[in-house]
This record gives C-alpha cells, structure tokens and sequence, in this order.
C-alpha cells in the first residue's frame, strides 16, 4: 500500500481504506476475533485507515475497532459516521423520533456515542452518512463545525449526496467560513458507476477526495455468483429474497457481463478477479482512498494485491467500454453540445 493525500488538506492515508461493515454484523459478517485478526493484518502490512459507523452492527464494529487500536490510537486514521439510527438489526425502526438523522441533536449524541464504543477522545473524520431532507443543511453544517472547533473530530466528510447537494454544502461553508467537507464516501464500482454523472465533477472542483465503498459491486466483481442465482452460504445475498431491490440492483445480466469482462483482464493480468476489479477503482481519478471489506487474511492479501496492477490502454477501454454509465438529460445534451476548443492563436 502507498500513502495519498485525503482530499484536499495534508493528512496522509493508506490508499485501501480497510472498511468494517462486516464487523460484528449478524448474519453474513464475521465475529471480534476474526475481525481483530484482521485489523492486525491491516495494520502490520502498512495501512493506517480504518472506516467503521455507529450503524455497523448496532455498535458493534466501533467497539471492536476501539479494541483492536489500543495503543496505537496515534498512528490510526479512524473515521466513522453518523446519521442512521442504531438498531439491533438494520432497518428496524428506532428508538424515538429523533434517534435519526442529522439534526444537532442526533449527531451530537452520535458522536458522543461512537466515542465511547471507539474509546477514543477523538475522530479523524466523522462523516455524515446520508443526505437528510428533513433538516436544514445550514444546521447540520454548523454542527460539524462546532465538532471541529471542540477538538472532538478533525476533519468531516460526507456519503450518500447528490452532486447539487454536495455543491450547496460547499457553497454554504464558503459563506459561512464553515469547516468544509473533505471526502465523499460514495458507491462506486466496475458495475456502479453512476456518481461519474456529475458527482465526480463536483468533487474534483472543490477538491474533495472520493473514498469509493463497495469496490466489488456487492461481491459480483469476487465471482462468488452465478448467472443461475444460486449464492454462497455467508454471503451478503446469500439468504436475501431474489426479488429484494437492494439484490437486484448488484445481480443481474448486466453485472455478470461486466464482471466475465474483468475476469478475462485479470487472467491476462494473472490475478484475481476482485484484485482487478480493485485496482480499476484505485486508479480512477479523484480517489483518496478505496473502502475494502476482507473478512479474513486471505480475502486482505487478495484485495492489497490491487495495488500491484497495472492495467494497459487495451485492458482500460475494454472495462470502460462495457461497464460506462448511461447518461441522461441534461447531461448527455450539454456533453452533446459542448463548444469545440481551439489553441488560443486561432481564435478571432
């Protein structure tokens, strides 16, 4: 792994961010000790990043990554997030009316809860995990800044905004001189590469770093699934409805084209499929760092090796040619209708 700049400041992060989701989560993620093991094959193979949330696990994820930094607290970057209410079980509803979002009040007590599961007395980057339409960005934006301003976060980011949300909340801390968001944690993948569209031109003009979750397309891009539907005991699908949405968006003939492509490269490469798939991500522009989820030592070596790759232009127009994203209005009009550039000796 090598170092890269977060965003736009000077802090400086493993370019595979290890992703904790699966710690601590029921089902089809995997138990502390396994999870520490894993952290501690992170970090002794030279990553310093660590991305966990107050909803992974109900909690769960935060306090085994405490755990597993102690006394190493300093040479960690640890980030979390806040905004979904913390249950037992995704997607359950929570506690109270306020247990949710990203009002004051909600992100406040967030906070101070993942810094007691974390067992630190502060956060590196504290990410607002999705857009809420309920609460004045004006608010939401103030607090953060207050969390800066207490010592309690160093830097903030965001997930889960759309491109004109994304510029309003940049616009809004220029006015306001308002800590700016530094990062945008958002899908992105071979199979999911719909933030190209317009988010990735909005971050690159405020200079925000993109921390892509989800490189292997919800495990499409490991080769795991079959076009048949048939899913491997464990796996995130593996007991989900075939007709669940979230499934069916990952799932698909689409998907299983685009993922037979990126194997094809990658036995030419003579890696794995995941680890291709990893390094297109990698080295698509913007990246500060991408979000991986290994569930054992073995799934780590597999997903580190992406660093290693090297792509040539016949392999990159190959992967780009069957997984580019469609465009829509008014994007595919403006594309359409751009004014040709000429050198500035033949303009009249």
């Amino acid at each position: 792994m090598q170092l890269r700049k977060l965003g736009n400041t000077g802090l400086l992060v493993s370019d595979l961010c290890l992703g904790t989701m699966n710690f601590g989560m029921p089902d089809w993620g995997i138990d502390e000790k396994a999870s520490r093991t894993v952290i501690d094959a992170y970090l002794d193979s030279g990553g310093n990043f660590l991305d966990t949330a107050d909803v992974y696990g109900g909690g769960e994820s935060e306090r085994i990554c405490g755990k597993a930094i102690k006394g190493r607290r300093e040479s960690v970057i640890l980030a979390t997030k806040g905004h979904f209410p913390v249950v037992r079980v995704f997607g359950e509803p929570p506690a109270h009316t306020n247990a949710l979002g990203s009002s004051r009040r909600h992100l406040t007590q967030a906070l101070h809860d993942s810094l007691r599961r974390l067992e630190t007395d502060y956060i590196d980057l504290y990410q607002v995990h999705c857009w809420d339409r309920h609460t004045p960005i004006e608010e939401t934006l103030s607090t953060l800044h207050d969390f800066i301003r207490a010592g309690k976060v160093r830097y903030v980011g965001l997930s889960n905004f759309d491109a004109w949300q994304i510029a309003e909340a940049r616009q809004l801390c220029i006015r306001h001189g308002w800590e700016p968001f530094i990062t945008a944690q958002m899908q992105y993948s071979l199979v999911c590469r719909d933030i190209e569209r317009s988010i990735t031109t909005v971050c690159d003009r405020y200079k925000i770093g993109l921390l892509p979750w989800s490189p292997l397309g919800g495990g499409i891009l490991t080769g795991k699934y079959s076009r048949s539907g048939t899913t491997p005991d464990g796996s995130r699908f593996g007991s989900v409805d075939p007709d669940n949405e979230w499934r069916k968006a990952f799932l698909n003939e689409r998907n299983f084209d685009i993922a037979d492509a990126c194997r094809d490269v990658a036995k030419d490469l003579g890696v794995s499929v995941a680890t291709a798939a990893i390094a297109w991500v990698l080295q698509r522009h913007g990246v500060s760092s991408v979000i991986i989820g290994p569930k054992s030592v073995k799934q780590l070596a597999d997903n580190t090796a992406a660093c290693d790759v090297r792509f040539n232009t016949e392999h990159l127009e190959r992967l780009d040619r069957i997984s580019r994203p469609t465009l829509g209005y008014p994007e595919k009009f403006i594309m359409r209708n751009q004014r040709n550039m000429f050198e500035p000796a033949t303009l009249q």
